[in-house]
């Protein structure tokens, strides 16, 4: 009895340990700058987060390991202490990487079947989910054949 006691206790701390790694690994920030200036750090985290790693693809430069995303943190880094301001790092992002590095697309020529298209689908998808009702709805006065249940009584 002593050895299953033993060994559910050690499982338990192995479990423990285990968990204790993990939460300390995702605990650890990817991406430690500090600006000089809470206003420019702001920026800075704000900035970071609406641009999309070119390698990851569905993560923010902020939150992605890849040395890719912490060139691109030192470069918004670097613009926003030479004084550009957010829209010039930016346009600088979507000139040298297309409109593809921000999360929030702009609105253009280009992009506006990214903003319309959701409602366009939802509205033909209500179109025709009312067209089929109506003519299924239609269907039930013509039937005349008797239930299976009905022919049994």
């Amino acid at each position: 009895m002593r050895l299953i006691h033993d060994k559910v206790g050690l499982w338990a701390a192995a479990v423990a340990i285990a968990a204790l790694v993990l939460c300390a690994t995702a605990a650890r920030a990817v991406d430690p700058t500090q600006m000089p200036t809470p206003e420019l750090q702001e920026r800075y985290l704000a900035l970071t987060h609406e641009l999309r790693c070119m390698q990851c693809q569905n993560e923010a430069i902020a939150d992605s390991p890849v040395d890719l995303a912490a060139d691109l943190r030192r470069q918004v880094k670097e613009m926003l202490l030479a004084g550009k301001s957010d829209d010039d790092v930016r346009n600088y992002m979507v000139s040298r990487y297309g409109e593809f590095i921000l999360f929030r697309p702009r609105m253009s020529a280009r992009t506006a079947w990214l903003w319309f298209a959701p409602g366009a689908l939802i509205l033909l998808g209500a179109l025709i989910a009312v067209r089929i009702i109506k003519q299924r709805a239609a269907l039930v006065p013509q039937d005349n054949e008797p239930l299976e249940e009905d022919i049994r009584s």
